[in-house]
This record gives structure tokens, sequence and C-alpha cells, in this order.
């Protein structure tokens, strides 16, 4: 339905630390012509819990009217509020985007039931498409298979982005939810190893750099080239941890700014990397730059 590469994609803002819309739509067109065939907006990546509903429906809408069908866009609405997402989730459903996604709700810790009870009211004050978020590492809470099967049985909720790092309850998702069901890997260095286990593509933030390659690496698996695809996981599989040395989205955006783009900065508390962090980051661009297009 979204596609096989996704982009997780970053929020720009100006030197005041305005949402810079004009360079939003600037990186949404760059990923459309570099690979990604779908952008979650306002995600983790995105800095969501620092957005306002506001700026989240503005980039929604802005974002859309200018990629048109040339990329699904899918709203991030996920809060740890059911009450906020859910007026969220209900804006989304007339600004005409392709999507939704609801991230597991971060820092109250609800119980399985409570995460059932969560997305199942925010699927229903929409028709759009939900796509689950599962990140245990940042939201405290691991939403384990058997939810997501209930879950699976809400006609609109047809995907999950899975970044518990568990091969294990991949499998179990895999076994356990209807062939109709899509799951994306979370996490770009996992994105082949889902890929095996039956998962159907991958939610990156590296695709903001090299994402001509990791659509290549993906087309090749399912074209049955095993082999050409891990070549280039492991050509990558630097980069994708390089972007991690620090916390997401802090070394994309800096990287993103030293390739020429106008991403500015971070809004507190996320601040930018160090100077040893710097300087990593630096030697990894190094690396971006000669990345082939083909191997």
């Amino acid at each position: 339905m979204f596609g096989k590469v996704l982009t997780a994609m970053i929020t720009p803002f100006d030197e005041k630390l305005d949402v810079n819309y004009r360079e939003a739509v600037k990186i949404a067109r760059h990923l459309a012509e570099n690979g990604s065939e779908g952008i979650v907006v306002a995600g983790t990546t995105g800095e969501a819990p620092n957005l306002s509903a506001e700026e989240k429906i503005k980039l929604f809408q802005e974002i859309k009217q200018a990629v048109g069908n040339s990329l699904k866009v899918i709203g991030g609405v996920g809060t740890y509020s059911t009450t906020e997402s859910v007026k969220l989730a209900r804006r989304c459903s007339d600004i005409g985007i392709d999507g939704i996604m609801a991230v597991v709700p971060y820092y109250n810790k609800p119980s399985q039931e409570g995460l059932y009870q969560h997305f199942k009211a925010i699927a229903e004050a929409t028709d759009l498409p939900v796509m689950l978020y599962n990140i245990p590492g940042r939201t405290s809470v691991n939403m384990l298979p058997q939810t997501v099967r209930r879950l699976a049985e809400i006609p609109n909720i047809v995907c999950i982005k899975e970044a518990a790092g568990n091969m294990d309850q991949v499998s179990e998702l895999k076994t356990s939810l209807p062939d109709t069901f899509t799951i994306y890997s979370g996490d770009d260095s996992l994105t082949l190893p889902m890929l095996s286990l039956g998962g159907a593509g991958v939610v990156s933030v590296a695709s903001h750099l090299v994402g001509k390659q990791i659509r290549k690496m993906v087309d090749a698996f399912f074209n049955g080239e095993w082999q050409t695809a891990l070549k280039w996981h492991s050509l990558l599989y630097p980069i994708f941890k390089g972007l991690f040395i620090t916390t997401n989205p802090v070394p994309v955006k800096f990287l993103l700014n030293e390739s020429g783009f106008n991403v500015g900065t971070y809004r507190l508390p996320l601040v930018g990397p160090s100077q040893s962090e710097q300087a990593i980051l630096k030697e990894l661009l190094v690396k971006i730059q000669k990345m082939p297009e083909e191997i």
C-alpha cells in the first residue's frame, strides 16, 4: 500500500526554530527522486513531541500538495494521550494524505489492553489506513505480537513499523498475522534480516542520504538477487550504524546541513552533536559521498 522504501522524514527549522515548510517540501521532493516511495512526516525522526498539532497538520498539507502522487504521505499522529491522538487522526481524514502512523504511547507505560484500546480508538476516528509503530527503546513498552494480531482485525489497521530489534518477535508477527498485513523494519541495519523473515520494506532514516542504494538493496532482495542484496547491506551497514552514534535525528540533520540542505538545528531538549561526534559524522559523509550507485 505504501511502498517498499519509506523515509522517516526530518522536520526542518529556520533560524527562529519555526518549522521551515519550504525546506520540508524541498526535502520531500528530494526523497521522491532518490528511492523513497513514501514518507512518514512528524514521527520520531521528525521531532514529533516538539511539534504542535497545528504544525503537524500544516506539514502534512504542504508536503502532500507539493508531492502529489509521487510519494505516499503518512502523517504521524501518535502521542501519549489517546484523546489528542484521536483528535489529530480525525483532522487528517480530510486533508488528502495517504495514511497515518501512531506510535506506542510513551512515558505512561500502558498495559497490552491499554495499547489495544488506544490504537482501536485512533483507527475508529478515521477512514485512513493506519500504521502501528512499535519502538520499545523509546516508549519503554513493547507491543506484543498477540496485541498486534488483535489490532490487525480492525479493517484500516494495515501495517506495523517494527523496531523492537527482536527477530524472534518478527517471526512471530509474520506467522500470526494475515498475509495482507505489512511488516516494515524500523531499523535500517535490520532491514535485510527482516525482509528474509517476511518483511515488506523499511521506514528508513538513512534514505535521506543513501535512498537510491537502499532501494537497490530492497529491490535486489525481492528480485531474488540475494547475494547482491547482501553486498548492498554490507556496504551500507557502517552508514546505518553511524547515523545512530547519538540520538536520532541529530546525526541525520547534521549531515543534511553538511550536504547543502538547510534543515536548521533542533528544538530543546535535543542539541547538536559534540565536537567528537561531528568529526565522526564528517568522516561518515565522505563514505556517503563515495557510495556507488551500482555494484
